[in-house]
């Protein structure tokens, strides 16, 4: 089955070029020009991607961005932003994107990113063979239906953050440095993107801790990285 992509972006010789590359990995490509027609195509069909440019005429990005994570928390998204624009980087990460691009990009490291977030998303990105339900605590992960409960009450994660848990949760105790969960999960590592890891450990955090500033599940290893607390674990 082929993948299902929607680009917003005004540039249409980026967007041309997108098209071009996504369906060399098969993809069925639906392109929008500005952030309302984004809008109304994103809730129109499924997609397995949104490549979201963060510079649109009429609502930008980052509004966007709001809006389509208030609708859905699963659709990875992808950012295209300007290199100078850190903080729109830093809050796009905060809103519910999964990872960026900074332009001007190269084809192949955008195709890479691409090439991830498929292998990883969804349901697809359990481990094979491995759907065991993990619990720690008051939480559950159930790998096979891509379901945390807290309380046993659902938690809605977006594809990234509930892969990001998992790697923490099959591994408790192990502490991971940025560089290593960026190469885990987003499946590459690239300095300058510890951002990344920081925003989705942050907004994780926020979902699944009684107390985010005091946090029980996962740890900061001070001048290290984090770590799953092992002393909740269930097996």
């Amino acid at each position: 089955m082929k993948r299902r992509v929607l680009v917003i972006e005004d540039s249409r010789d980026i967007a041309d070029l997108l098209v071009l590359h996504l369906g060399d990995l098969g993809c069925e490509t639906t392109v929008a020009g500005d952030g309302e027609t984004g809008l109304v195509q994103a809730g129109a069909a499924a997609f397995d991607l949104i490549i979201l440019d963060l510079m649109l005429p009429g609502m930008d990005g980052l509004e966007l961005c709001r809006r389509l994570r208030a609708e859905d928390e699963r659709t990875p998204i992808l950012m295209l932003t300007a290199k100078s624009a850190e903080v729109d980087r830093v809050v796009g990460l905060e809103l519910g994107a999964d990872d960026y691009v900074t332009k001007p990009f190269s084809i192949p490291e955008l195709m890479a990113r691409v090439k991830a977030i498929f292998r990883r998303a969804g349901p697809a990105g359990a481990a094979e063979g491995d759907t065991e339900v993990l619990r720690a605590g008051e939480l559950e992960i159930d790998p096979g239906k891509h379901k945390v409960t807290l309380q046993d009450r659902p938690v809605d994660l977006t594809a990234k953050e509930f892969d990001l848990l998992l790697q923490f949760a099959r591994h408790p105790g192990r502490v991971y440095t940025r560089a290593q969960l960026l190469d885990a999960v987003w499946g590459y590592s690239h300095e300058g993107y510890e951002h990344t890891v920081n925003s989705h450990i942050n907004r994780l955090r926020a979902k699944i801790e009684p107390d985010p500033k005091a946090a029980r599940y996962i740890l900061t290893v001070w001048g290290v990285g984090y770590k799953f607390n092992d002393e909740l674990w269930a097996g």
